[in-house]
């Protein structure tokens, strides 16, 4: 199945993109959703109102400045307190880098992000295999397909218990997965994960970075011509039409 832009817009379909202090991806986000033919929505972390929007991305960055752990922080802001019920409600959420650890520590998500197993920042291109391609947010991919998408953080180790691990894993909760090298430490190279009912996803690298040929990672077509990560955002416009 094309991951590519889908055949009929929809400029109907609303997409919030939360912004905290320190959030860095926020319009990269945004411009994603746009290029896949939603309306992206931006929403203030200090606003409980979610404004009516159909789906929600929680991007990257370092919220408060990752101050006692990445995503602590950010998890008691008021737009969270909407979000946890909208996305308990059924509501599609992705949340990327700092988005994904935010996740976590509001309990969407299982498992916690520590350092980077060598301490270091990382940024890369990283080749991923899609593991989970019935997600909102995934099912215009394969399972079993490779994607690259940039990657970088410094708090990208996933990490839970091995009980938590069986059952992800049990349960085909594990969304993606690293290939040819871990650049993190993650457990079982684990790069991104979905709760239980396939709403809500989180992932470490960054498809926003990965959506128009010219701006992102090589593909097969020639330096920067990589546009793998437009899937995450066709998938849930897709997903939306037909709920």
């Amino acid at each position: 199945m094309s991951a590519g832009t889908l055949d009929t817009t929809l400029d109907e379909a609303r997409i919030g993109v939360i912004t905290f202090p320190g959030t860095l991806d926020d319009r990269d986000a945004a411009r994603a959703v746009r290029l896949a033919g939603g309306e992206p929505v931006s929403l203030f972390h200090a606003d409980g109102d979610l404004q009516g929007v159909d789906a929600v991305v929680l991007p990257g960055g370092f919220s408060y400045g990752d101050y006692l752990r990445a995503g602590a922080i950010s998890r008691f802001a008021p737009a969270m307190d909407a979000l946890v019920d909208a996305a308990k409600g059924g509501m599609p959420v992705l949340g990327i880098c700092n988005g994904f650890q935010i996740l976590t520590e509001a309990h969407l998500l299982p498992g916690s992000m520590i350092k980077n197993e060598h301490l270091h920042f990382v940024c890369r291109e990283q080749v991923l295999a899609v593991e989970n391609a019935d997600t909102a947010w995934t099912h215009r991919y394969e399972a079993g397909q490779h994607i690259t998408i940039p990657l970088k953080n410094q708090d990208g180790q996933f990490v839970a218990d091995e009980r938590t691990l069986d059952e992800l894993e049990g349960e085909g909760r594990v969304a993606f997965r690293y290939v040819g090298w871990n650049p993190n430490g993650s457990r079982r190279d684990i790069a991104g994960i979905t709760n239980a009912a396939g709403n809500v996803v989180g992932l470490m690298p960054h498809p926003e970075h990965a959506v128009e040929a010219g701006f992102g990672p090589d593909g097969p077509d020639g330096p920067r011509s990589g546009t793998d990560g437009l899937g995450f955002f066709t998938s849930v416009l897709a997903s939306l039409v037909h709920a």
